[in-house]
């Protein structure tokens, strides 16, 4: 079970969270600052849990920062919560209300 998305908001607050090297080379990569993550996490919800993921249990939040980008933000579990990754979802990838999959 996910935890409770109210505890990695407060850790996101607090900036308590890493990016890991993946998600930084990619946050840079897009365009997306660090304010942009944390905005997308403290006005977001989870969409898809993956307990079972391969660098350990994780969720994807989607959320908005202030100027309205829609961000998708894969971040772990806590503690020690880190962003995983961090991308503008796709119309060729996500229905239009970006928590759906399409196909």
């Amino acid at each position: 079970m996910p935890p409770e998305l109210d505890l990695i908001q407060r850790v996101f607050r607090e900036h308590g969270y890493t990016l890991t090297a993946h998600a930084s080379d990619r946050a840079v990569r897009r365009g997306i600052a660090g304010h942009d993550i944390e905005e997308a996490v403290l006005a977001g919800e989870v969409i898809e849990d993956y307990p079972q993921d391969k660098y350990g249990p994780s969720c994807l939040i989607l959320g908005q920062t202030a100027v309205g980008r829609i961000l998708h933000v894969q971040a772990s579990y806590p503690p020690g919560i880190k962003v995983i990754t961090v991308y503008e979802p796709s119309p060729d990838d996500w229905e239009h209300d970006w928590k759906t999959r399409k196909g």
